[in-house]
């Protein structure tokens, strides 16, 4: 093929570019080469210049198809320096892009930066207490373990203090009248202070810029929190005042390790012998400054406490404000600041000069202050100019696919077109989108959501999401799902696995020791914010570090957020899929830092959460609190799984649309939300409007889809059937798991009776079958159970234990093996079927009994994510969802049996814990029940209907509302 490369590179590009084209082009011209060359080669072209291309990269690649017309193939880097035909403009305009999004769409960014500028001037104005400067003095020999009162809890009595000393100190103009006018009378100051500290709730009734000033400078380095949750209340913040109405010092801003050290040293914290910072000309005037800034925009503010939208400033201003302090903190001193106060804000944290007073405190809160409206000013680039994935040839709708590979994906791309028409019909005039993808299992949901968000981006071709999941191992299958399936590349797709346990986060304030002592050492330098915004132990698959997402944005501010590979993968990559804690540290992060990066991503990424409902209690709450925020940062987010109940799905639209009509109402956007469904049969978008009967028009409208869901569900042909296999009761007591086990050989037996396939080389029957265990420990057990039982003389059987507890090395060879084996989509006699496959004949051949049961012995980890297909299955129950999930595995690849009248799966009447007679909390772990939440009964077969069990077993009662089912009494 003849092609013809354009180069419109700038800087260090051009050089780079030049390199790699002209190893396999001829150069006719200083920007063109042409050649003939093969597709493979071409591909080693594109290949080459991705790997080295940068933002001022940018290369056309034209096919000359005949003398009259060439065609397009591909664009390397900036694609803004060609229009869609690959042409290059002749002339050029400039616009200030910064102020067109201030000016049209970010109508609160001046306000926000006027918020952040005079917070940072006040966040560490507690620091010039004597307590904390003879903290700081490397000559003391003081060491205590806290602060009887935290800085930031001192910078706001401070605040509080001059806000109460004003004229009108219910009105905002009183309080900025002495920044405004450079005087700070600090002994009126003082005599206020005592007054305001001795109030146990100091800061009720403040005026409203105030109280978002106060909550900025509260809430710098941790969020208020009480030791006991219940005082939180239920309560919602109308209005900026009830955000600090509760708040005491006892919400985390006290350390009272020991009474009569706290009470001696409690007086330091209140005294100010080198002054409160008024003798600093530089700090009163950028107060001043900041003040009227301030000052021009309370009207906007007011409109903004009227329509919500001041939660949007509170946070972008919060956001701006960390950014500003870990990034000041870790800079030098600056020699050149004029000395006017001997007050210090931090100390060196290493080298030689460990130790050793480093930043002076007016210094630092007016560079923080410089540091942070900067960022500000980045806001809307973090939306606009963050990386895409574009040109994903396998996201297209295939030319030609087989019948059967249409009746089994084709729902995928109609879903794409019914999502393109919607757009088409509202003129894209609604911008928030609620999606809910309820495709049963084994029909290729994870692909799916890839077209979905690909329909709902922007110019509808481009991919920028994260999809965030529960499980390590679901996370890392999806990214080479991604890689296989999508084609993405390691410059397109970041795997980031976490290393702690799921949602520790938000679970309360039991954090690790380890860390806690970290913390405390960081805070003994005067600066918390030192602390890294990753886990060392994080693990990050894929993403190549490259200069490709070297400097998209200024970066001088984000030098200690993107310190490495991980953090630059987590806000850079186009695709992210991640362990789900990496995301909830947007919202669950109570101290640190850890928020920026999540909250940063967020602004610009789509939000996809897969198997939604596999999630418990706590951990539910707090997944709506991450919905909530995607939704007020503007994000479309879609959740995904084959059984997710009708409230759960209500209680996460009901989160989406509130945080979409604070969004809404803090731009120029259309407060309206379209609500979608989508699954084999249809897909469904439904317009709702910001109201009173938006939960109404949503139940509906879910109900409406789910009903016509189970309709067809019911005419499709039927694949799994169960029953309820009986257990008896012992002789004794220490027999009690023996029998269990037995129970579960004699269901093994009659399942491979019923569904087996005899090999046409030697005749023998074979099956190959899953028993589902809801712990480890009785899988392993189990399992050696089988292995010393004795089977009828024609019987033999092959089992495995695969749990996730096994040894690495053994589970990825584990898994290896069972994914050759287990895909099941050809004739098991077939010169490509399972019986053919090298490991499974030298079985078939090695034995002479006529029945051969291949048995994998299992837990939930089998449940998701698994492409595997067995002929039945004997399950231990947990939860409803864990059996539709496993049934998924069952006969997944194969159509129905001609004869499907015997049940496939059969469930055990208990579970093992239930079996034994354990009172409380059977059904947990895995499973929902929990503290109060206890079903009636420990029997099966009086939870659910065996009758519909048997006619088919599918989602069906997760979707639809149960009455039946009771709860007991605790």
């Amino acid at each position: 093929m003849m092609v013809t490369f354009v180069s419109q590179c700038e800087k260090n590009a051009i050089r780079k570019t030049r390199r790699v084209l002209d190893a396999f082009a001829n150069r006719i011209g200083d920007n063109t080469w042409q050649t003939l060359i093969t597709e493979d080669g071409l591909d080693t072209v594109r290949k080459m210049l991705r790997k080295t291309a940068s933002k001022s990269t940018a290369v056309s690649c034209h096919w000359i198809r005949s003398r009259s017309r060439t065609q397009l193939l591909w664009i390397v880097g900036n694609k803004k320096q060609f229009n869609l035909e690959g042409q290059v403009p002749v002339n050029r305009t400039e616009q200030d892009l910064l102020w067109s999004d201030a000016e049209n769409n970010w109508k609160y960014l001046p306000l926000i930066k006027a918020f952040v500028g005079l917070a940072g001037l006040l966040h560490d104005w507690g620091k010039a207490t004597k307590l904390f400067q003879d903290k700081l003095n490397p000559e003391s020999k003081n060491r205590f373990k806290g602060d009887p009162l935290r800085h930031e809890w001192i910078s706001c009595l401070l605040l509080t203090a001059l806000i109460k000393a004003g004229k009108d100190p219910s009105q905002d103009e009183s309080w900025l009248e002495p920044f405004l006018n450079e005087s700070i009378d600090e002994q009126q100051l003082q005599a206020s202070l005592l007054g305001v500290s001795d109030n146990c709730s100091p800061f009720c009734n403040l005026p409203d810029a105030a109280s978002v000033l106060l909550w900025l400078v509260l809430s710098h380095h941790r969020l208020p929190k009480p030791e006991e949750t219940s005082k939180f209340g239920d309560q919602t913040n109308e209005k900026p005042q009830r955000l600090l109405a509760r708040i005491s010092q006892q919400w985390g801003y006290e350390n009272r390790f020991d009474a009569d050290e706290f009470n001696q040293r409690l007086p330091d914290c209140f005294a100010f012998p080198q002054g409160m910072l008024s003798r600093s000309s530089n700090w009163l005037k950028a107060l001043s400054h900041r003040a009227r800034q301030l000052q021009e925009h309370l009207p906007l503010f007011a409109a903004a406490v009227q329509d919500g939208s001041w939660r949007t400033i509170a946070h972008h201003a919060r956001l701006c404000l960390m950014l500003g302090d870990h990034y000041y903190s870790s800079q030098p001193e600056d020699v050149r600041w004029p000395v006017s106060v001997n007050l210090f804000a931090n100390t060196h944290s290493d080298g030689p000069n460990q130790g050793q007073f480093k930043q002076r405190l007016d210094e630092h809160v007016v560079k923080v202050s410089e540091v942070a409206v900067r960022a500000c000013g980045m806001l809307p680039r973090f939306e606009r100019d963050t990386p895409v994935a574009e040109d994903v040839p396998k996201l297209k709708p295939p030319k030609s696919a087989s019948p059967d590979i249409k009746k089994q994906f084709g729902w995928q791309d109609k879903a794409v077109s019914v999502i393109k028409n919607y757009r088409q019909d509202n003129d894209d005039k609604v911008s928030g989108y609620f999606i809910v993808n309820m495709a049963s299992t084994g029909r290729g949901k994870t692909l799916a959501n890839a077209k979905i968000m690909q329909a709902l981006s922007e110019d509808q071709q481009s991919l920028r999401f994260v999809l965030a999941l529960g499980l390590r191992t679901l996370t890392l299958q999806t990214g080479d799902e991604y890689r296989e399936r999508v084609g993405l590349n390691e410059e397109e797709l970041a795997v980031l696995i976490g290393s702690r346990a799921i949602l520790d986060l938000h679970k309360g304030a039991k954090e690790p020791q380890e860390k806690e002592n970290q913390l405390q050492e960081l805070e003994a330098f005067g600066s918390e914010s030192y602390e890294p915004l990753l886990d060392e132990q994080d693990e990050l698959y894929g993403f190549d570090d490259d200069d490709r997402w070297q400097d998209l944005l200024p970066e001088e501010e984000l030098t200690t957020v993107l310190t490495g590979r991980k953090e630059r993968a987590l806000l850079y990559a186009p695709v992210l899929a991640c362990t789900i804690d990496h995301m909830m540290a947007a919202t669950e992060t109570t101290r640190g830092g850890r928020y920026i990066l999540p909250s940063l991503r967020l602004m610009s990424s789509d939000l996809v959460i897969d198997e939604v409902d596999d999630f418990t209690g706590e951990d539910l709450v707090a997944i709506g609190r991450l919905i909530y925020l995607a939704g007020m940062l503007g994000r479309k987010v879609m959740i995904s799984s084959a059984t997710i109940p009708p409230d759960l799905a209500l209680g996460y639209f009901t989160a989406y649309q509130k945080g979409w009509a604070v969004f809404a109402a803090s731009r120029y956007q259309n407060s309206q939300v379209a609500c979608g469904w989508t699954d084999e049969f249809k897909t469904q978008l439904v317009t709702v409007s910001q109201g009173k009967d938006a939960t109404a028009r949503y139940q509906l409208a879910h109900k409406d889809f789910v009903d016509k869901r189970v309709s067809k569900l019911r005419n499709e042909p039927v694949k799994r059937r169960a029953e309820i296999v009986p257990l008896a009761e012992p002789e004794s007591e220490e027999s009690r798991q023996n029998e269990f086990f037995n129970t579960i050989r004699q269901a093994i037996l009659s399942k491979h009776l019923e569904h087996h396939e005899q090999d046409a080389q030697t005749g023998r029957n074979i099956s190959f079958g899953m028993v589902r265990c809801a712990n480890i420990r009785p899988c392993v057990e189990l399992t050696e159970y089988l292995l010393d039982a004795e089977w009828l003389e024609h019987v033999e059987i092959r089992t495995m234990a695969y749990h996730s507890q096994q040894v690495l090395l053994l589970r990825h060879e584990q898994e290896k093996h069972l994914d050759q084996v287990l895909k099941r989509n050809r004739p098991v006699n077939d010169p490509e079927g399972v019986f053919q496959q090298p490991e499974i004949r030298e079985h078939l051949d090695s034995g002479d009994s006529t029945d051969l049961i291949f048995i994998l012995v299992t837990t939930p980890v089998e449940e998701v994510g698994r492409d595997h297909d067995f002929d039945w299955a004997v399950v231990e129950p947990s939860s409803y969802r864990s059996i539709i999930q496993l049934a998924g595995r069952v006969r997944r690849h194969r159509p129905a049996e001609a004869d499907n009248s015997a049940p496939n799966m059969g469930l055990l009447q208990y579970n093992l814990k239930g079996y034994r007679g354990e009172a409380k909390d059977v059904f947990s772990r895995p499973g929902y029940e929990q503290g109060k939440w206890q079903l009636f009964s420990r029997d099966l077969s009086d939870l659910v209907d065996e009758k519909a069990l048997g006619r088919s077993v599918d989602a069906t009662p997760r979707m639809i509302k149960d009455s039946k089912v009771q709860l007991g009494k605790v």
